[in-house]
Order: structure tokens, then C-alpha cells, then sequence
């Protein structure tokens, strides 16, 4: 067990993943969002869940509302950029798995992608 307590490398903490439950790698990705949010902010959330998912902006809109988010919180910062408000991102996590048929995958690439970010929580 590594410093994400499944794994010392994104390989095999992919491979790991496989093994969780839904419940846990929701559960994950919800945290991981909140944590990223707190630290970093919400644009790189947004940014490494539209890249892990291959979704359009249009897409994460649709995503968003179907896991409970309020369709009226999304919009744009300053430089253009789409935004909702953090303590919404959970809502990525069901509309996942409720509108992508590949969502737990996806979920999972997300994990992975942001490996290095679980090193330091």
C-alpha cells in the first residue's frame, strides 16, 4: 500500500480501483472534487473531469443537472471559463454514472488522472 493507501504508482492504482465498489469509488471522486476545489479551485476540477470524461462543456451541463446540480448555478468566470459554485461539483458524480453508460470508468480515469493530487491529501 502506497501513499493513497492502494497503490505507489497510477498503474497500479487504476488496477486497484478496479477491485472498489461503486459506492467507494463514488465516494472517492466526490472527495477528491471537494479537496481539488479547496486547494486549487473549481475551474481545475472542471478541467481534469471534462478531460478525464471527453465530454463537451455542453455535455458537462447536461451531466451536472441530471446528478442534482441546479442548471441555473452554471455559468462562466471572468475570463470565460465554466464555473459552478463548489459545493455543487458532487453532483458530477451521479449525473456520471446516470447519463455516461461507460461512468464508472470514467470516474475511475478521473481518480487516476489526478493521482498525484491523493499523494498530498
Amino acid at each position: 500500500m502506497g501513499a493513497t493507501g492502494l497503490s505507489t504508482n497510477p498503474t497500479d492504482y487504476r488496477e486497484r480501483l478496479s477491485e472498489q465498489t461503486d459506492e467507494q469509488i463514488d465516494a472517492w471522486a466526490a472527495e477528491l472534487m471537494r479537496d481539488v476545489a479547496i486547494r486549487r479551485g473549481v475551474i481545475p476540477v472542471i478541467r481534469d473531469y471534462l478531460h478525464a470524461t471527453g465530454l463537451s462543456e455542453a455535455e458537462f451541463e447536461r451531466v451536472f443537472a441530471s446528478g442534482g446540480g441546479p442548471p441555473a448555478v452554471v455559468g462562466r468566470d471572468e475570463q470565460g471559463r465554466l464555473m459552478v459554485p463548489a459545493i455543487t461539483l458532487h453532483a458530477l458524480v451521479p449525473g456520471t454514472r446516470a447519463m455516461l453508460p461507460d461512468g464508472r470508468e470514467k470516474l475511475i480515469e478521473y481518480l487516476v488522472e489526478n493521482f498525484e493530487e491523493f499523494v498530498f491529501v
